[in-house]
């Protein structure tokens, strides 16, 4: 039971360049600009990879999965200072923001690269 410190660290560099901004921006939308703070998102983002990495040494599978879920829950909660209802909208909406702009990048991706590909 090791901890992955290489791969916590990567986490925690990809989840506050990528993941805390997302959350700030669905945080802003909900629970409004004086409670969702930019470096509380970043705390949230870093402690919750910190807990995954910990949660996944020694609990794995659905318990696992469940546990995680209930931690980024818990600190979205703590850090936005709002009700758990609110917490769980931030990180659906936290969601749907990621889908729409991973279909929006695989749709400039495609537009940019679908051009190069050989006519058959």
């Amino acid at each position: 039971m090791a901890f992955d410190i290489v791969g916590m660290l990567f986490g925690v560099i990809v989840g506050v360049i990528i993941t805390a901004p997302v959350l700030w921006i669905a945080g802003r939308l909900l629970v409004g600009p004086s409670k969702a703070k930019f470096t509380d998102a970043i705390v949230i983002v870093v402690l919750g990879n910190v807990a995954n990495v910990i949660v996944g040494a020694f609990i794995g599978g659905l318990a696992g999965t469940l546990i995680q879920i209930v931690v980024y829950l818990f600190l979205i909660q703590k850090y936005y200072e709002c009700s758990w209802g609110k917490a769980i909208l931030v990180a659906i909406v936290t969601v749907v923001i990621f889908v729409v702009i991973a279909f929006i990048l695989a749709l400039v991706g495609f537009g940019i690269f679908g051009s190069m590909l050989p006519v058959q």
